[in-house]
């Protein structure tokens, strides 16, 4: 990584968050054994504490599950304050190996070009480690964005087609324009990212005012491109198998659907003990007390 991407998201990383985000990443990692924590998401953007708060917890030693991240939902009274995460556990190697595109995961490094910050490290080494990743995701991002954008224009139109490809691959649905908006409530980040991101990919390129033009062979643009058909074949196999698994597995789970159908109906469900430990054996009972009660 070149050392102006690295002074850049160094720079990014430390952005100032608030004391509640800051205490409840702080209680995670003790909880978890973490090296770092990382917060992500529109709370990070507009520094609300409306909603659900998103965390990436990485962990220290090798990746124990196949199929990551393991997802869980915590509810946490502070300050007199009830705070909400949505909480994504994985060890710090697996992280850094998919940011830098070495898994067949397209999650990782498409979400972490965009805004993080570390809210919490368990030391400099930790965080010189998210440091590392969170550059080999704007690298693999970047060389990615050199072989799907088109042969030249601004800095923007690389990442929208990166974006849309991304968007294609995942089993999720997004609005017809959704990294539109992601460029444009970020713009700050973006401006200037793509030739750090390049450098470091060591893809040479031209630049014209605001437009750029990557100057890529076309032996290493045919590279590019298959090790992406790869990841996009893989993309929702590998995404149903994450949902898949979250219904096992979601910690929280039956919170997190309770809070959900609270904020959107106003309608409260009780969270009884087993609803909690069978949230799917529990759905019909929960379906049939909804049901009743949007009657009345």
């Amino acid at each position: 990584m070149s050392g102006a991407l690295a002074q850049r998201i160094a720079s990014a990383l430390d952005r100032p968050v608030r004391d509640e985000v800051a205490a409840f990443a702080r209680r995670l990692s003790e909880d978890a054994g973490a090296l770092a924590v990382l917060f992500y998401g529109s709370n990070l953007r507009t520094g609300s504490l409306e909603g659900v708060l998103d965390f990436y917890v990485l962990l220290p030693g090798p990746q124990r599950e196949k199929i990551w991240p393991r997802v869980s939902y915590r509810e946490w009274d502070h300050a007199g304050e009830r705070l909400r995460a949505k909480i994504a556990t994985m060890s710090l190697a697996q992280f850094d190996s998919a940011a830098r595109g070495e898994s067949r995961d397209t999650t990782i490094w498409a979400r972490f070009v965009q805004p993080s910050a570390l809210v919490w490290s368990a030391d400099d080494g930790a965080r010189g480690r998210v440091l590392a990743a969170l550059g080999g995701a704007a690298t693999t991002a970047g060389r990615l964005a050199a072989a799907v954008g088109p042969e030249k224009g601004a800095a923007e139109a690389y990442w929208r087609a990166l974006f849309r490809a991304t968007y294609q691959a995942e089993f999720r649905v997004e609005k017809p324009g959704r990294e539109n908006s992601i460029l444009e409530v970020n713009a700050a980040h973006f401006d200037g990212l793509l030739p750090l991101a390049w450098e470091a990919a060591e893809i040479a390129f031209s630049r014209d005012g605001t437009t750029l033009r990557p100057n890529l062979s076309e032996d290493r643009r045919r590279r590019i491109l298959a090790w992406w058909r790869l990841r996009a074949r893989l993309g929702k196999p590998l995404n149903l198998l994450r949902l898949a698994k979250a219904t096992t597995t979601f910690e929280g789970a039956a919170d997190y659907a309770a809070w959900k159908l609270h904020r959107h109906t106003g309608i409260s469900l009780e969270v009884t003990p087993f609803r909690a430990k069978h949230p799917l054996l529990a759905a019909p009972g929960a379906l049939l007390e909804l049901w009743r009660k949007r009657r009345s």
